[in-house]
């Protein structure tokens, strides 16, 4: 077992709320810990019932999206002229059925691609398909794999999606982000140190006691799909990162430049049954990422590969988040402004 390192601590907030005519309330404020991930949060269901001054109109969103349409880049009658190619390690651009990876042209990694899903500019929740998915992926391994042949430093890949612009993606054309990095990012870092520490100690995988764990306990194990090394275990995160967490457990291999036919299948499958939840539930936005070891690093004993899906803020009409993947998962932040060039700006005010 993982040995739990699984703290809560309940705590109470008590006031006269005007909700209730000033009538005493109170809210219960769980305080959780991962002692494995390091990740702390704070839960209080009560605040999904809280008032929110801004409320989207869905007639301004479908506005917005059709708007967005007529001068987009990824859609089929623009893409070959308005997004960049791949030079070097590989020439053109990589397709794989209806999707398509090509440079991101404002890059904040050295092997930084975009890779679309299809050539609808948007697609809603329930439209995503498995097949539709497992392009996406295969494109993006196609990447990870032609970068690595080229430059073996680069050996760290990262998956990510953002979708809608309230997640931080500035195009509405559904399309993920993919990373290939010479080291890991400080999450994956840590998640790679402790599940090593981990097996020294306990002389087995941690991600595979987790799910033997949960599954037993049954509170937060939601499902598997697929059986044996092939099977992806999707659970409530303990201490989620955000809103709805699901984390989606990969019982047999470590990186995802690795994944089999099966193992894609199946990855695609548990993305495809979230989406469809979070449309039941009324979300419409969400991030995920993958937690990659490196490329034939020899990880497999004790590391797992694994993702992780939250929801963000419905999408609305003139709004756009500036935190994405990297900032809600990975704990590296994404600069648009030179500290250098802040300073020589704030000078004159002071």
């Amino acid at each position: 077992m993982t040995g739990s390192g699984k703290e809560k601590l309940v705590r109470v907030a008590r006031f006269l709320s005007p909700l209730r005519g000033f009538a005493a309330d109170e809210h219960e404020i769980e305080y959780r810990r991962d002692a494995f991930t390091g990740v702390e949060c704070r839960i209080n269901v009560a605040r999904s019932k809280r008032v929110k001054q801004v409320e989207e109109a869905e007639e301004e969103v479908a506005e917005m999206i059709k708007r967005t349409r007529e001068g987009c880049f990824f859609c089929p009658e623009r893409l070959k002229s308005a997004t960049p190619k791949f030079t070097g390690f590989y020439e053109g651009r990589i397709v794989v059925g209806s999707s398509c990876a090509f440079p991101n042209l404002f890059p904040f990694g050295k092997y930084h691609a975009v890779v679309t899903f299809s050539e609808d500019h948007f697609l809603d929740l329930h439209e995503f398909s498995v097949k539709i998915i497992e392009s996406n992926l295969k494109a993006s391994i196609a990447f990870v794999n032609a970068v690595y042949k080229y430059d073996r430093s680069a050996k760290y890949p990262i998956w990510n999606w953002n979708h809608l612009p309230s997640a931080a993606a500035s195009i509405i054309h559904p399309h993920v982000q993919v990373l290939v990095e010479e080291r890991p990012t400080p999450f994956q870092r840590r998640l790679l140190e402790n599940s090593r520490t981990y097996f020294e100690g306990a002389g087995r995988n941690y991600w595979a006691a987790l799910v033997e764990e949960e599954k037993a306990v049954g509170e937060r194990f939601i499902g598997e799909i697929g059986s044996g090394v092939d099977g992806v275990v999707a659970l409530a995160s303990f201490a989620p990162l955000g809103n709805n967490e699901v984390m989606l457990i990969f019982k047999g291999v470590s990186s995802l430049a690795n994944l089999n036919e099966r193992q894609i299948r199946n990855f695609a499958e548990c993305l495809v049954r979230v989406l469809r939840c979070y449309k039941k539930s009324g979300v419409n936005s969400f991030n995920v990422t993958t937690f990659s070891g490196s490329i034939n690093g020899g990880e497999e004993d004790y590391y797992s590969l694994h993702a992780r899906i939250i929801s963000r803020p419905r999408f609305r009409a003139f709004y756009t988040s500036d935190t994405g993947f990297m900032e809600r998962f990975h704990y590296e932040w994404v600069i648009e402004t030179m500290p250098e060039d802040v300073a020589e700006r704030m000078r004159k005010f002071f």
